[in-house]
């Protein structure tokens, strides 16, 4: 996916235009600008975006740059974004430095046209800088979380997210040797990392020797039949990172982002509807196509996309608070927990896609979103969310409705109850708890008890959900 249309470039130019002779007859003489130096802005890398962290510059300042090829990774409130250059020159001048944060529009380093123009730009670095908000202290023992990155066609976009094994932003890159790069996809540089696996052992597969995940999967797997130590996991590293009590900790990017969205949602009038559902025979059919690859997330939204198709107001949106659109595709966005915050992949056109498929699908979200890999339009399309915490055991429990959307359904654990049968026997069964949050401003009571009853014989009798 494109995002050049985000970024715009300017010219710096040496000399003025015009000069004005003295004379009766006034000469104008146009001087041809003897250099071109680009600012490289901050781009708007998703529509919620307002500043971005700066992960690593792939270019040092001074090294050549063709057009396509890597120059930094930045972090936006999503995901992290490689950004490639869509010029020849050379990085003159970095201004924002790695670890950095500066405001989309500014400006975060300059691009020179030829070699002599770099000591201009250094020269007028100090007047092309963008503020930047300095990062708080962390602890010194603090164990970097792994991160990767995401392509995208912008301005300026990275192949190579630089990743050490001790540290992330790093002015050394492990993918190079003699300065030469090697080029590895941002998921297989994930995997590196996690694998302690040198990505310059790996012979790459992809187009023009490009190191792809089977690589170092293979790699991997190689080291593992010869009881090589080199892909082990370091026991401090695999260890999760400790909190230090009484420390002040901001914010990530991606938190927020996070804290915008539910204070933006206090904004909306809620209300909630709670429903208890039998899932003995969603159980009975889970455990028929587990070994198919079929996850009860896929379930579950396979059929609440099949309930929403024939209460189409649940899956509207209200926006502007003077009208709501029906949506034309059945999007469920399932809230997943990553580090250092939320995110929600979105299963499109779920109630059109067969179950098998949608589970694929959901793996490879899932994948993506923890590799902070996941395109725009695989999370900020959902037409209708589900958030299920019934893994950990909880009963019930109610969600916040994400801005733009009409209702969140959250789902608690599927538990032996005993309950009334119809021959006024007691009798055991599988039940869990779905609680509804909607926009009352377009969804009503009756509307979503419907809806809910609906969802209720799909998965009480869930031969559909196979079809």
């Amino acid at each position: 996916m494109s995002y050049s249309h985000l970024l715009h470039t300017s010219f710096i130019p040496t000399a003025p235009p015009y000069r004005s002779g003295g004379d009766a007859n006034l000469t104008r003489t146009t001087l041809p600008i003897q250099s071109k130096i680009r600012e490289i802005f901050m781009p708007a890398l998703s529509s919620t975006m307002t500043e971005g962290k700066i992960v690593s510059w792939v270019k040092s300042e001074g090294e050549k740059l063709a057009k396509g090829e890597s120059v930094v990774v930045v972090e936006s409130d999503k995901a992290d974004m490689d950004v490639e250059s869509f010029y020849d020159g050379y990085l003159a001048a970095i201004i924002v430095d790695e670890g950095l944060s500066a405001a989309v529009g500014s400006t975060i380093a300059l691009l020179a046209e030829s070699e002599e123009e770099i000591a201009l730009a250094q020269s007028q670095k100090s007047s092309s800088s963008a503020p930047a908000e300095t990062e708080s202290p962390k602890v010194v023992d603090e164990i970097p979380s792994p991160q990767t990155t995401t392509s995208a066609s912008i301005f300026a976009s990275v192949t190579n997210a630089a990743v050490n094994s001790g540290a992330l932003a790093s002015t050394v890159h492990p993918a190079s040797e003699g300065g030469k790069r090697l080029v590895a996809s941002p998921y297989a540089k994930k995997l590196a990392k996690d694998f302690g696996v040198d990505l310059r052992g790996v012979i790459g597969s992809g187009p023009n020797g490009r190191v792809v995940a089977k690589d170092v999967e293979a790699a991997v797997a190689a080291a593992k039949v010869s009881g090589s130590s080199a892909t082990e996991v370091p026991t401090d590293m695999a260890k999760p990172k400790g909190v230090e009590l009484g420390s002040v900790v901001p914010f990530t990017t991606m938190q927020g982002a996070v804290s915008r969205n539910m204070v933006e949602s206090l904004a909306v009038p809620t209300f909630r509807v709670g429903y208890t559902i039998t899932t003995d025979a969603l159980d009975a059919l889970y455990k028929k196509v587990k070994s198919k690859g079929v996850t009860m997330t896929a379930l579950l939204a396979k059929a609440t996309a099949l309930a929403l198709v024939k209460h189409p107001v649940v899956n509207s949106s209200c926006r502007d608070g003077k009208s709501f659109t029906y949506n034309s595709h059945i999007n469920i966005a399932v809230a997943v927990a990553i580090d250092g915050g939320l995110i929600t992949p979105v299963l499109q056109d779920a109630d059109k896609i067969d179950l098998y498929s949608l589970s694929r699908k959901w793996k490879d979200l899932v994948d993506k979103a923890r590799a902070k890999q996941l395109q725009p339009n695989e999370y900020s399309t959902g037409t209708f969310t589900l958030s299920n915490l019934g893994m950990f055991g909880v009963d019930y429990f109610d969600a916040i409705l994400p801005p733009g959307t009409g209702a969140i359904m959250a789902v608690g654990a599927s538990k032996a109850t005993l309950v009334g049968t119809k021959d006024g026997r007691i009798g055991l069964k599988n039940q869990m708890q779905v609680n509804v949050t909607a926009d009352h401003r377009v969804i009503y009571g009756a509307d979503l008890a419907a809806f809910l009853q609906t969802l209720a014989k799909i998965i009480e009798d869930p031969k559909d959900l196979t079809l």
